[in-house]
């Protein structure tokens, strides 16, 4: 009888685990599961375009026929900007400091072979329209690893690579959040050459700062507003990243970094409060299927420890992490030869706009930027503690209430 009432408060236990969601992980366990995370969603294209064979063996899944051509530099870009603070970290002695080293260096070869006009995974940067989307999110990426990338980069690939960014000034970008994919390719050559097209770079600054806030940290999308995540995926954190490059070089304008930084933190705490007790979010609006890089802004926010002070940096981790184990759980994510497939949790083609192909939803890769601190930060070191909502619905009395920025 002993026996079976231990085994029935072990069932117990590991029930009532199952229906509170509460990890009894603390943050290394964590940490190690967003980067086998990390490192399988990049594996595909990043030992490919290393090895010259992207586009021999990159599959390419859309609802349109005719964006194969960009489809290579989208999963290129969008996964250098997810993976770059983590390569930035550098190599160590520890294991990961070592899976470090080796995505540092796959990732500095396969941009070599992006931007040399010789090489079969020459990339196309200046081809109307979507190129200076991921040109964006590739300057972005480089501006987020200026040692491990740009600076590992040798002479040769800094030239190339220079030359494909401003192939992309022949696009004219959209007027909504395509003028801050100018706005970033612009801040990067100016941080990396010192020079940069003055009106490209603050052009769409002025028009977020102007004529497009909204109130309470959410810009529209050009003059209307839509509810999606788009000031998660592009508005807020190019926006921040372009202002403070701006902020460096002294630049006129950059003083709106000022105000813009608390929209962000205040953006971030709304995101966070987006993650329901079963570590589960909204589905609603375009590019869904970009699936937890809907997070883009929360993550640069931990990243940057800009988060506000009433959201602590683990509560943001233990959401994030169910978020992402309910994202990635399903094995229809990849495909038989570990490539992503266009969905949300899953196979879901249908969940997807025309212009979202199989590069496209590498943007998933943003969600992951806290990796960029080290293990000792308070982001992977506190134990766990429960984010806003999963507290709330548990009736905790010490959940404050919510008010918009002034």
């Amino acid at each position: 009888m002993t026996n079976l009432l231990k085994t029935t408060a072990i069932l117990v236990c590991c029930l009532c685990f199952s229906l509170t969601g509460k990890a009894q992980q603390d943050g290394t366990q964590d940490r190690a599961f967003w980067v086998e995370t990390l490192t399988r969603i990049a594996d595909p294209v990043l030992t490919n375009l290393s090895n010259n064979t992207l586009k021999k063996n990159m599959p390419y899944e859309s609802l349109s026929k005719d964006r194969s051509d960009f489809s290579h530099l989208e999963a290129v870009g969008r996964l250098v900007c997810g993976i770059a603070p983590w390569l930035e970290l550098g190599p160590d002695n520890t294991p990961e400091g070592q899976l470090r080293d080796k995505y540092i260096k796959l990732t500095v070869k396969g941009l070599k072979n992006a931007v040399n006009p010789e090489s079969p995974d020459y990339l196309v940067f200046g081809k109307p329209y979507q190129p200076l989307v991921d040109a964006a999110f590739l300057a972005q990426g480089l501006l987020r690893a200026p040692k491990q990338l740009w600076g590992n980069l040798d002479p040769q690939a800094k030239e190339w690579m220079i030359t494909e960014l401003k192939r992309s000034r022949g696009i004219k970008p959209w007027e909504n959040n395509w003028l801050l994919f100018a706005s970033t390719v612009e801040a990067a050559l100016l941080e990396f050459t010192g020079e940069c097209d003055m009106d490209r770079l603050t052009y769409g600054v002025k028009k977020f700062r102007d004529e497009w806030y909204k109130g309470d940290a959410l810009y529209g999308d050009g003059p209307a507003f839509h509810m999606d995540y788009y000031n998660s995926f592009v508005i807020h954190p190019m926006l921040t990243d372009v202002l403070l490059i701006m902020k460096k070089h002294n630049l006129e304008g950059a003083d709106f970094a000022e105000t813009q930084l608390p929209r962000h933190t205040r953006y971030a705490e709304q995101l966070e409060r987006f993650i329901s007790p079963e570590g589960t979010f909204p589905v609603v609006g375009r590019s869904i299927v970009y699936r937890f890089g809907a997070f883009h802004a929360l993550a640069q926010a931990s990243l940057m420890h800009i988060l506000p002070e009433r959201v602590k940096p683990a509560q943001v981790r233990c959401g994030m992490t169910a978020v992402i184990r309910n994202v990635m759980k399903s094995p229809k994510n990849f495909d038989a030869n570990g490539w992503l497939r266009v969905g949300f949790t899953g196979e879901q083609i249908d969940m997807s706009e025309s212009y979202i192909n199989t590069g496209s939803v590498y943007l998933c890769a943003v969600g992951l930027l806290p990796l960029g601190l080290p293990a000792t930060d308070e982001f992977w070191s506190a134990p766990y503690t429960e984010w806003t909502n999963l507290r709330a619905w548990n009736g905790e009395s010490d959940v404050k209430a919510d008010h918009a920025l002034k």
